[in-house]
């Protein structure tokens, strides 16, 4: 058996190794197998992410078995303990992979709760906020202009509300993300794995973007500085409208 392209050792070394190695394997090793190209793959139990992180006993570093010995010295030990060593860090360098993707998935479960429903709010206002604004632009509107123009302020004010009760859940959702920068899971894969395929369609911006008193032209800002500019956009199209047909100052 090969371990990675370094080491290669035979049946009876395999079987000394981890001799060497049992009283620092933990309890939730399931499987040691080997890798599909060089090396060896453990199965652990699933980590909930609420465990203490996973990490090589303090005991095993001061075990002789695993001492460096130089291979001029004697060619068979300098192996076996190179060998025990990279299987043991290998192991729970894997254990920690995955703890810390159950962890991250556990804090998104925590902070997500009713994000999906404020998400839905929010589209069905956006939606409504949509229509009345395309309503202006129909003939019909010109008959009830006072009154279209109100139902239009008041579906900007729910769009409004709607975008800062989902940028709440948001900015949670976008810390736990922070928190868990170095995690092998993306964002979108974490969230689906906590029970959110559909938050791939979320607008989750940087956890400092949630507070500033500054935001970019160009960069991603929060749901409610999205929705703010949009109005500004159609108020500031009506007012060009007005003046250019004489209906204001």
């Amino acid at each position: 058996m090969s371990l990675g392209t370094s080491i290669v050792i035979t049946a009876d070394e395999h079987r000394e190794i981890f001799r060497r190695l049992q009283p620092y394997l933990p309890s939730y090793l399931r499987k040691v197998l080997p890798a599909r190209y060089s090396g060896l793959r453990f199965v652990f139990a699933p980590f909930t992410g609420r465990e203490e992180e996973p990490a090589r006993p303090r005991a095993s570093y001061g075990d002789p078995v695993f001492r460096y010995v130089r291979e001029d010295a004697d060619p068979v030990e300098h192996k076996l303990t190179a060998a025990a060593r990279q299987i043991l860090d290998d192991l729970y360098e894997q254990a920690r992979r995955e703890w810390r993707d159950a962890a991250y998935v556990a804090d998104l479960r925590d902070v997500v709760r009713d994000a999906g429903d404020r998400w839905k709010a929010y589209e069905r206002e956006g939606k409504v906020l949509e229509s009345a604004y395309g309503y202006l632009r129909t003939p019909e509107a010109a008959r009830e202009w006072p009154s279209a123009l109100s139902r239009l302020v008041d579906a900007q004010d729910r769009t409004v509300a709607a975008a800062g009760r989902f940028d709440e859940r948001a900015e949670e959702i976008a810390q736990v993300h922070e928190k868990h920068l170095y995690a092998d899971l993306g964002h979108d894969a974490a969230l689906a794995r906590a029970g959110h395929p559909e938050a791939g369609a979320w607008h989750i911006v940087e956890p400092g973007s949630y507070h500033s008193g500054y935001h970019s032209r160009y960069g991603a800002v929060p749901l409610v500085e999205t929705v703010r500019r949009l109005i500004e956009q159609q108020d500031a199209h009506l007012a060009k409208v007005g003046r250019l047909s004489g209906t204001t100052g």
